[in-house]
C-alpha cells in the first residue's frame, strides 16, 4: 500500500490522549498529529523517536498530520491501525497469502456476528465463505525472545469477542481465519502476550480448538509503502 507523499520527519514529544501526539518537525516547528492507534503503543512512545507524518490538504480537517510511521535503530513499524485492511487485501489480489488464494470476490467490512463487521470476506462457488479478521501488531518487547511479535499490547475486549464471533462462523460450515499483520521490519515469529491480556490468549485457544485459523506476516516498511512481506510462525501456542 502505497503511503500518502511526501512524509514529513519529526521528532516525537509526546503521545497523549490515545490518538494525539506532539511532534517537533525538523523545520522545529511544533505541531499536534492525529495517532491512529487506540492501543498501548508500548516502546513506540518514548520521546525523541524518529517519527513520519502524512499532512492533509482537506480544509476541515482539524489536525492536518497524521502519524504514519516511526524507525527505531534500523527498525520500521507502521503505527497507523487504518492501514492494515488495506494492505492486507491488496496483498491477497496480489497473491501473496497463499492461505488465502483462489477465491472469486473480495469483499470489505461486511456485517455478520453480533453487531460487527468482518474486516475482509471472501467468496467462492465451490469452496463457501471465508471470514478474515485482520489484527495490526506492532509490539516487540525482546525481553525473552529477539525478535517476537506480540499481540496485543493492550486489553482488547473487542479482539476477544471477535475470536467468539469467528468460532461461530466456523459452526455455522464457513471458513475462518485471524490475520496477524505485523508492521515491523524486525520480527521473525509472532505469539500472543497473555500476561497483558489472558482472557483474549483463553478466547484465542477456544477459537483455534473450534476450528478457527491463525496466521502471521510481516511487511516491508519505508517512508513509500507498507507491504505484506511473508509468513512468520507462530508459536508457544
Amino acid at each position: 500500500m502505497q503511503l500518502p507523499q511526501p512524509l514529513i520527519h519529526g521528532k516525537l514529544i509526546k503521545r497523549y490522549k490515545r490518538f494525539l501526539a506532539d511532534i517537533e518537525l525538523d523545520n522545529g516547528e511544533m505541531i499536534t498529529a492525529h495517532c491512529a492507534n487506540p492501543g498501548g503503543m508500548i516502546g513506540l512512545k518514548e520521546p525523541g523517536i524518529d517519527v513520519w507524518l502524512s499532512k492533509s490538504d482537506n480544509p476541515k480537517r482539524k489536525l492536518k498530520y497524521s502519524w504514519e510511521l516511526c524507525q527505531i535503530g534500523d527498525a520500521w513499524i507502521g503505527i497507523n491501525t487504518a492501514h492494515p485492511n488495506a494492505i492486507v487485501e491488496e496483498a491477497i489480489l496480489s497473491g501473496k497469502v497463499p492461505e488465502l488464494a483462489g477465491y472469486e470476490t473480495l469483499k470489505r467490512e461486511v456485517k455478520y456476528g453480533k453487531n460487527s463487521r468482518i474486516d475482509i470476506l471472501l467468496s467462492d462457488h465451490d469452496r463457501g465463505l471465508c471470514y478474515v479478521e485482520v489484527k495490526n501488531v506492532h509490539l516487540k518487547r525482546d525481553e525473552d525472545v529477539p525478535g517476537l511479535a506480540e499481540f496485543p499490547d493492550a486489553v482488547t475486549a473487542r479482539g476477544a469477542k471477535h475470536l467468539d464471533e469467528m468460532a461461530d462462523m466456523v459452526a455455522e460450515g464457513h471458513r475462518a481465519v485471524m490475520f496477524y499483520l505485523i508492521q515491523r521490519t524486525d520480527c521473525d515469529r509472532f505469539t500472543l502476550s497473555t500476561d497483558i491480556d489472558p482472557h483474549y490468549g483463553e478466547r484465542f485457544k477456544a477459537a483455534r480448538s473450534n476450528g478457527v485459523e491463525a496466521i502471521a506476516y510481516d511487511c516491508s516498511i519505508d517512508t513509500d509503502a507498507v507491504t505484506v512481506r511473508s509468513a512468520l510462525p507462530i508459536v508457544g501456542l
